[in-house]
């Protein structure tokens, strides 16, 4: 678990997982949370299914880097969003980040905190040298999110803009 002023940030078990899928409540009743409504996006609900879950239950591989970490917000005592990686470090030392913001939170700068927190936290792992991201061209708010946790713009591909930064 790490924390910021105004958040925590919980790597979720896989039973935790199984009740984010559920989106009944269950989770946030486990944490001792209040209710966040989740829109949970089909390509994280597959991405859920077919490897998050898989590679959180292999006990040969480092959970921390596979499955998704819970933003909660200390004040509003709620789930604001999550962030994870995707997969563990490579040849390289480069690891990938996504991120999503539940839609009430926006635009109050809990995924900038949230980010900016999981970079010291990866900057302390002995096996990552940096971290990759994409964001669509046209998603202002996410690169912003990036640009101000100081990634680079690196390039671009079609609709999606790559981000990175090395320590």
């Amino acid at each position: 678990m790490l924390e910021t002023d105004r958040l925590i940030l919980k790597p979720l078990t896989h039973n935790q997982l199984l009740k984010y899928i559920k989106d009944d409540h269950s989770l946030e009743k486990e944490l001792n949370l209040l209710p966040t409504k989740k829109n949970i996006s089909t390509s994280l609900h597959d991405a859920l299914a077919q490897t998050i879950l898989p590679n959180v239950s292999d006990r040969d591989k480092d959970y921390l880097y596979h499955t998704l970490w819970a933003i909660i917000s200390k004040p509003d005592n709620r789930m604001v969003g999550d962030i994870c990686f995707v997969g563990e470090p490579d040849a390289e030392g480069e690891i990938e980040i996504g991120y999503g913001t539940y839609e009430e939170f926006r635009g109050k700068g809990f995924m900038t905190e949230a980010v900016g927190r999981i970079i010291e936290w990866a900057k302390l792992q002995p096996k990552v040298k940096s971290i990759f991201a994409t964001t669509e061209k046209q998603n202002a708010a996410s690169y912003s999110i990036l640009e101000t946790n100081h990634f680079l713009h690196i390039g671009e591909v079609d609709d999606m803009l790559s981000w990175k930064i090395t320590f």
